[in-house]
């Protein structure tokens, strides 16, 4: 079966963006769509038969991968699938940005950085208009297309991934040369605050069951081995805890980051990144032993161990 990748580029600071098609079970479906611009549309238009194309699967709903749902959705006879998490933050965005506000407040942070954070969400900064009749992937996909649907959260929770016989498309869960941390937000199915280092610890587990697939990811180049994103990307995050350790027992994450930068990081995106990068490695320094556990059901720790032992302070 012939995947074809379509790069895209982005104004973004993530630079040029993959999607992939492929026709499965006769019908031709695309893998993410790339940014709502003008020069997307156009590549679109230009690169893919739109008049053919029934399936439109999404990895995740960030702006770069999902841009353009609404608009094919308007254009094309497709059906769009996107993730059940992305689809309950729409659904529920009064109530999510409410939490939002009492966690970050918790987190230290002022009632005028939270506003700036909720406008910068508000003008879809990373959520443009979700299609109406968008169906959820996880639940609704149809089975002649041959598809698994693995929920892999790795920089935010509703990341899926989609794999078939000898491939995966694996949005941003597996990016070479890319340290990212899951983002810092509410679980409006849990309540509370999403539990994103747990999540990675069992993302892991999924994603040692790709090795020997051919990795379709949403960014810069193709990963030939899934082991080396794996030990880079904890290598990284264990790199950076031994910066953190000081503050391991401090909750007010907004002084934590006036602490390391000194007020030098001012972009109120930037900010949220850097606050949940802060708190998933807090997290891990609370649970060591469950990142551990993972890396030792798949074999990777030895590879990391000396990073690990200095990062726990052992």
């Amino acid at each position: 079966m012939q995947i074809i990748q379509h790069t895209i580029n982005t104004p973004y600071m993530v630079g040029p963006v993959h999607c992939y098609t492929a026709v499965l079970g006769g019908e031709l479906v695309l893998f993410d769509t790339g940014p709502p611009t003008e020069e997307g549309r156009r590549y679109l238009q230009m690169h893919i038969d739109l008049d053919r194309l029934r399936h439109v699967i999404v990895t995740h709903c960030h702006i770069d991968h999902y841009g353009q749902s609404f608009w094919l959705s308007e254009q094309t006879k497709a059906t769009i699938y996107l993730p059940y998490r992305d689809s309950l933050k729409v659904s529920h965005d009064k109530r999510r940005m409410e939490r939002m506000n009492d966690l970050l407040m918790e987190k230290g942070f002022s009632a005028d950085y939270i506003e700036s954070l909720r406008q910068l969400l508000q003008r879809s900064v990373l959520f443009p208009p979700f299609p109406e009749n968008h169906l959820i992937a996880e639940r609704d996909l149809p089975e002649h297309l041959g598809i698994q649907v693995l929920s892999c959260p790795g920089h935010s929770q509703s990341d899926l991934v989609y794999v078939g016989d000898e491939w995966a498309v694996t949005g941003d869960t597996l990016l070479r040369g890319i340290f990212q941390s899951p983002l810092l937000d509410v679980d409006l199915q849990a309540g509370g605050r999403f539990r994103n280092y747990e999540a990675y610890c069992a993302t892991l587990l999924k994603l040692a069951d790709l090795r020997g697939k051919r990795i379709l990811p949403g960014h810069r180049h193709t990963v030939e081995s899934v082991d080396a994103i794996i030990r880079f990307y904890v290598v990284k995050m264990l790199q950076r805890v031994e910066q953190l350790r000081p503050y391991r027992r401090e909750d007010n994450i907004a002084e934590i980051i006036h602490r390391l930068f000194g007020g030098t990081m001012t972009e109120v995106l930037h900010i949220y990144l850097k606050a949940s990068e802060i708190v998933f490695m807090k997290d891990f320094l609370e649970q060591p032993d469950q990142l551990r556990g993972s890396l030792e059901a798949i074999g990777l720790f030895d590879d990391v161990a000396e990073h690990f032992c200095r990062a726990v302070g052992l």
